[in-house]
């Protein structure tokens, strides 16, 4: 598998320790940067390898800083990126089972390198689930259209505005 790793400043040294941990699992990783401690605007990065993800030119992506928020936030951002943040393997499972997450953001201020490696390896070891989630994916995909895919009790409270 192609990952996308990219990082600012904070999560440098997290990034430092996924990347190996993705090639000795055997995957090609594509990184993005940020390539030292220096202070630097994580939007960039997480960016970056989002849209790398995003134009199949990688499956997945990891990307790090401080928190795993900002990151997550503009993974986010980026159509057709379902980006988590997640703080322990369950959530990075579920994340791929339910949600078909492609991108995973990780705290490198708050997470230790054997924590990080869990998170990680279920992440990619988690195929997603389809079923009945599959319809909810769908509805993310039509969110990120600027449709609304359902009406709600809102809308006709409204007059269906």
């Amino acid at each position: 598998m192609r990952i996308a790793v990219g990082s600012d400043h904070a999560g440098f040294a997290l990034k430092g320790k996924v990347a190996p941990i993705l090639e000795e699992a055997g995957h090609e990783v594509v990184d993005v940067g940020t390539h030292s401690e220096e202070s630097t605007d994580y939007p960039r990065y997480a960016a970056d390898a989002a849209r790398l993800v995003a134009s199949g030119e990688a499956e997945r992506a990891v990307v790090v800083c401080g928190s795993g928020v900002g990151v997550s936030i503009v993974a986010n951002k980026v159509d057709g990126v379902r980006a988590v943040n997640a703080h322990d393997a369950d959530e990075a499972e579920m994340s791929r089972r339910h949600n078909d997450a492609n991108v995973l953001a990780l705290a490198g201020r708050h997470l230790a390198e054997g924590d990080a490696r869990l998170i990680v390896e279920r992440f990619l070891a988690t195929d997603f689930e389809g079923g009945r989630h599959e319809r909810r994916v769908g509805q993310i995909l039509t969110v990120e259209r600027g449709e609304r895919p359902w009406t709600s009790d809102l809308d006709a409270e409204a007059g269906g505005r």
